[in-house]
């Protein structure tokens, strides 16, 4: 039942994801990342052996079985013992072994969350470095534009100084500038690369492997509304609940453990038969039915175990608020920086528009016989910057809005 819970609460996580790109390009890479990534298979595994120690406490303690030969026969009424064999099993105090299976169970719980919370950290640093990956390639894309307007502009220099309206010089910082973008350019490439590598990892797949990204990334109009009261069981604080509850059942089993055990045997000795005598019972084994009882007089173990468990419940608590603070802060400062990356994006959008009208203005001097080509290169540094600045504030409202939900959804 966990485990359906817990597919559906992915698929969700994927859906939203899905709905956010409007593609299947980041839902179909975040299925795979889930079914691949080996520090997910790592817990899996982990939450095996927990789910399996299940199995493991519920025996009962070693069945003793011993034969021991008399070395000096003793001798009876009814003749001599030769050798002896017993049987004896210790059976633990009534409900011991369900304590056991209990505190096991509750362990496995605790383990559980852990392979919920790497999914969810696993689903929020895939989807970051994919919105990266954007980031780099729109940003590459960006420069390669500006790099062609500025070819343009090189031919209308050119022709300038033609009929001499503009100088070489004008035509060399073009060229520079252009230099300097195909720079950022490589540089850009190389990051891209790292970045790919780090996603095909955390797939566990060829480093090499090309990632099919989304062509357009935009800000939603309506802003989204965020609870904090889903922190309340967040898998994070979920996890310090379930170790509590194990501390619990560990003292449960700790107050059976200290019951006695009881135990239950049987001895058997042969008896050979007298030769010089003939009576009823001549040789006549022996069996004999054994109760006994372990009792643990010195219980100052179990006064110490219970003393242990009751720091461990505190010093629980305490981790849960802290935990709790942690989530909480982290969720307001992920809220604010989504709210300011949406205040930057706005003003870089104003700022684009009013780019545009000044290149607007520049060609139409060129129209009319005049152009400062000192204009034209501040007019595309600020429109790229502008254009970078969008970007990067597009890709942050995303990559706080994953921060987001891996803190709240």
């Amino acid at each position: 039942m966990k485990k359906q819970i817990f597919k559906l609460h992915v698929v969700g996580l994927l859906v939203l994801f899905s709905i956010q790109t409007k593609a299947q390009d980041l839902n179909t890479i975040l299925d795979e990342a889930l079914r691949n990534n080996p520090e997910v298979q790592e817990i899996e595994s982990q939450y095996k052996i927990t789910k399996e120690k299940e199995n493991e406490v519920n025996v009962l303690p070693n069945t003793e079985l011993g034969i021991g030969v008399f070395a000096i026969t003793p001798e009876t009424r009814t003749g001599a013992q030769t050798f002896k064999v017993s049987v004896r099993q210790m059976i633990p105090w009534f409900g011991t072994i369900t304590a056991r299976e209990n505190y096991a169970v509750s362990l496995s719980e605790a383990k559980y969350q852990d392979l919920v919370i790497v999914k969810r950290k696993l689903i929020s640093t895939v989807s970051q470095s994919y919105y990266k990956l954007y980031e780099i390639k729109e940003k590459i894309r960006v420069l390669e534009e500006n790099k062609t307007l500025l070819k343009t502009y090189e031919k209308l220099a050119l022709t300038s100084v033609e009929v001499g309206k503009a100088s070489l010089v004008d035509v060399l910082k073009l060229q520079i500038r252009q230099n300097e973008l195909a720079q950022l350019q490589s540089v850009l490439s190389e990051q891209f690369k790292a970045e790919q590598t780090v996603l095909n990892k955390l797939l566990n797949r060829d480093s090499e492997i090309a990632v099919d990204l989304i062509t357009d990334l935009e800000i939603p109009d309506e802003k989204e509304q965020v609870s904090f009261e889903s922190l309340e069981i967040h898998p994070e604080l979920l996890k310090y609940d379930k170790l509590f509850h194990s501390v619990e059942k560990s003292e449960l089993l700790n107050q059976k453990e200290k019951r006695p055990m009881i135990g239950f045997g049987l001895d058997y000795i042969n008896v050979e038969k007298r030769p010089d005598m003939d009576f009823r019972d001549n040789g006549k084994d022996a069996l004999m039915p054994m109760v006994s009882l372990s009792i643990p007089i010195f219980n100052k173990k179990y006064k110490s175990v219970s003393k242990q468990n009751e720091l461990k419940q505190e010093e629980i608590k305490a981790q849960k608020q802290n935990k709790l603070n942690f989530l909480e802060a982290s969720l307001q400062k992920a809220i604010s920086n989504r709210n300011a990356s949406r205040i930057s994006h706005d003003t870089q959008v104003k700022n684009l528009e009013q780019a545009k009208s000044a290149e607007q203005i520049l060609i139409k001097s060129y129209e009319t016989g005049t152009i400062d080509f000192n204009d034209v290169l501040d007019i595309q540094e600020f429109e790229l910057k502008f254009q970078i600045n969008k970007i990067t504030s597009v890709v942050d409202y995303y990559i706080q809005s994953t921060i987001i939900n891996y803190l709240i959804k």
